[in-house]
């Protein structure tokens, strides 16, 4: 090779010049290099690579290495497992990710098998270098990322961004950071599991693809900063439906009937046990009342008739408990229970797994096992440990003859991972109170008493029913009532948990303690009175970010690291507001779901985003290639692409006109969004640019200066409440106001808890169904 060949980048000249003088030579990692200078401006360069000319050169002897380097994500997570490795080994941090595709374009050759372009970010760069001097100097390296892909592909990510020779690195895997689980993953390290690191890839590269390609169109179509992403928008497009189901929903009239009964005795007592039972069945049919004169007719009947005990059917049933945590199902709990949103569960659970300190004596341990995990799946030492501790505590009777197994129900569950459970039983929560702060100790209270829980005997239930049967003789008697319910035998696991319900979730028939007086078969009652109430159907509920989880996980959209971030991406994108624990789709996330559902209807299907779930577990298993998979998703969603560009309208977002007058010119304002979101220009634009912050006014008035109060929000999306003459007036609150006056004081009414509000001035509470519609609040 002549030395003319040689090129190197000069930084100088900016461009690639001859080198000038070429020696070949090794650096200190013994990697052949060539030096030399530039021929123009004399800086001195350097080529890597191998040249003919290395070939009787001698490389240096290797550095002198010594110690063992371990490389985890979190600073957190550093302290813990560097406490149980000891001496010998240097823990340090990546802090996350080291390693991603460029921000400033695609970064995905889709004409080279979809080959990522990947670069260390500036704010990582040091962090790369520090840990390329520290792998340089360690004899063993050891990576211990979270045990998920993600972890797989941050570790992969690591050998390539910081040089690190895969000869000299092991991975570790555990799925609790104790001093046990440690030292079983670090007497068995292993290699890197490229199968799950190309799974990931695939996962980032399709986000990317759809992302960067979808996004610049709806900019220029809707507005700018509108993006799209993958499995966002089928989550936006379940909220879009269920507010399209609400919104077109026609309630429908009925009517039930329950019946306050007693038992017929001679001479009547002056004090009576009574009991309620509910018509259940009319000449056999289930009861089907439409409206108000229907139910008349019935009740009249039923005033006449006779009443007298049919059957009375006694029995037991036991009453199994649920299986330990998965990620959704700990988020789903953490958010009925607790009002956990999705974002604020996991971060929460990533403390407890990462370590807490316990004090001087015990010092940082992991509370938790891995909290992203779709298996219910647990270890056998944990059982016995659990087992021990209930015996300890409740008694033999409260032990299932054998360890419960539970098999999951989730489509592709990983199975060799664990459920999310303590790491130690006996670190009780009392236990460990003093060291966590509020939110931890909840949560790792849900946690620890759900597995203890799933662990225990079934429930044993006493159950009860009884037929009342109804009618003008004792011969005839077409109506029947039914009353039922059912008291604890035995509690088993009930003395430590019971999952909750969703908001929206009947109580199961029969369930309920039931009251009732010495009752036979045959036993004459007599009638109290009768309870007619008109119900009308009612729409299906908003989603909670409970039950969007649930959904997703049904549908088999998604995987435990991506529920809460799809959460928090489709509200900060402004597509989706949370109002009260409800997830309401915005005008903008109405528009945006339509335009992909008409233009992209692949990438918002539910079944194909599925199989593209599907795919990715079957690339991770080794079972398909990632290219292949990629190759075929992008045939079709390039021709969608192009047909969209085509095709695609402009939508105009602007909601029209608003009583707001322009200050300069005296033209109504119109209401416009921007990059943050909505504010008020004039219809006058060009010829007169005024703008102004958008206020949504609640129909209150402030109590200190008689202003409008309008709707804000934090940098953080937290919503508050605010005097609309700020800064003049600073009033703010968080509570919800209402626009009726407090019927004692006349002063500013707010929503304190579920169906009550509170007077602001005079702290008087009332029911809202009973307030007074009125003027708001007045100076």
């Amino acid at each position: 090779m002549t030395e003319e060949t040689l090129e190197a980048y000069c930084l100088k000249c900016r461009t690639k010049v001859p080198l000038a003088d070429p020696v070949p030579t090794f650096n200190k990692k013994g990697q052949p290099i060539t030096r030399g200078r530039c021929p123009q401006c004399g800086t001195t360069l350097t080529r890597p690579g191998r040249t003919p000319a290395h070939e009787n050169l001698a490389p240096p002897d290797p550095p002198e290495r010594s110690g063992k380097l371990v490389i985890v994500e979190s600073p957190a997570k550093a302290r813990t497992v560097g406490r149980f490795l000891g001496r010998g080994y240097k823990v340090e941090a990546s802090i996350g990710h080291v390693r991603d595709l460029l921000r400033s374009r695609l970064s995905v050759d889709v004409e080279d098998n979809f080959k990522p372009q990947y670069r260390v970010p500036n704010e990582k760069k040091a962090v790369v270098k520090k840990l390329a001097q520290e792998a340089e100097k360690a004899e063993e390296i050891y990576l211990a990322t979270d045990p998920d892909r993600e972890g797989e592909a941050i570790a992969w990510h690591l050998l390539e961004a910081a040089n690190i020779d895969p000869s000299r690195a092991r991975r570790v895997v555990f799925h609790e950071i104790t001093r046990d689980a440690i030292e079983e993953a670090f007497a068995n390290p292993r290699g890197i599991n490229q199968n799950l690191v190309n799974a990931q890839q695939a996962r980032r590269i399709l986000d990317r693809l759809v992302g960067y390609q979808i996004s610049p169109l709806l900019w220029e179509r809707v507005r700018n900063r509108t993006t799209a992403g993958r499995v966002q928008s089928v989550a936006v497009r379940l909220i879009v439906e269920r507010e399209r189901e609400i919104q077109s929903f026609v309630p429908q009239e009925y009517w039930s009937i329950s019946a306050e009964l007693a038992k017929h005795e001679e001479p009547v007592p002056k004090s009576r046990k009574t009991f309620i039972a509910k018509l259940a069945r009319i000449r056999g049919a289930e009861v089907d009342l439409k409206n108000e004169a229907e139910a008349r007719q019935v009740v009249e009947e039923l005033e006449r008739s006779l009443y007298r005990v049919a059957e009375i059917k006694r029995g037991q049933r036991k009453r199994r408990p649920s299986p330990p945590f998965t990620t959704s199902t700990m988020q789903q709990e953490a958010s009925r229970r607790l009002g956990f949103t999705a974002k604020r569960t996991m971060a929460v659970a990533q403390a407890l797994y990462e370590g807490i300190s316990l004090g001087d004596k015990e010092g940082p341990v992991g509370l938790i096992t891995y909290m992203r995990t779709d298996s219910v799946h647990v270890a056998e030492v944990a059982q016995r440990e659990a087992r021990q501790f209930i015996q300890q505590a409740f008694g033999e009777s409260y032990l299932p003859p054998h360890p419960p197994v539970y098999k999951t129900k989730v489509k592709g569950a990983q199975e060799a991972h664990e459920a999310i459970r303590p790491t130690s039983v006996f670190r009780t929560p009392e236990k460990v109170r003093p060291y966590l702060n509020r939110d931890q100790f909840r949560l790792y209270e849900l946690i620890w008493k759900r597995f203890v829980a799933s662990q225990m005997a079934p429930a044993e239930l006493d159950t009860l029913t009884v037929d009342i049967h109804a009618g003008p003789s004792s011969e005839q008697m077409p109506y029947l009532f039914r009353v039922s319910g059912s008291s604890v035998r035995f509690p088993g696991f009930l003395a430590v948990y019971e999952e909750a319900r969703d908001e929206d979730a009947a109580p199961a028939e029969g369930e309920s303690p039931i009251d009732l007086p010495p009752l036979e078969k045959g036993d004459p009652l007599d009638l109290i009175r009768l309870l007619p109430e008109q119900h009308f159907t009612q729409p299906p509920p908003r989603y909670t970010e409970a039950t969007l989880v649930r959904a997703l996980e049904e549908r088999g959209i998604g995987r435990p690291s991506t529920y809460a971030p799809i959460i928090s991406t489709i509200q900060a994108r402004g597509y989706v507001e949370r109002v009260d624990r409800r997830l309401v789709p915005t005008q903008l996330g109405m528009i945006v779901n339509d335009l992909l559902v008409e233009h992209f209807p692949d990438i918002v299907d539910y079944d194909f985003t599925a199989r593209m779930e599907e795919n990715l577990d079957r690339i991770a298993a080794g079972e398909v290639d990632w290219v292949p998979v990629l190759k075929d998703f992008y045939a079709a969603f390039s021709q969608e692409l192009e047909k969209a560009r085509q095709t695609m309208q402009k939508i105009d977002l602007d909601e029209g006109v608003t009583d707001e007058v322009c200050e300069q010119c005296g033209s109504p304002m119109v209401v416009k969004y921007g990059r943050f979101g909505k504010f008020l220009a004039c219809s006058n634009y060009p010829a007169c640019k005024n703008t102004k912050s958008y206020a949504e006014k609640v129909g209150a008035r402030c109590p200190e200066c008689g202003g409008d109060l309008v709707k804000r929000r934090t940098r953080r999306g937290r919503t508050f409440y605010g005097c609309s003459n700020y800064p003049t007036c600073g009033f703010t609150i968080w509570k919800e106001p209402l626009s009726t006056a407090c019927p004692q004081c006349g002063g500013l009414l707010v929503v304190d808890r579920k169906g009550w509000a509170k007077c602001y001035h005079c702290q008087e509470e009332f029911e809202i169904d009973s307030l007074p519609v009125g003027e708001a609040v007045s100076e």
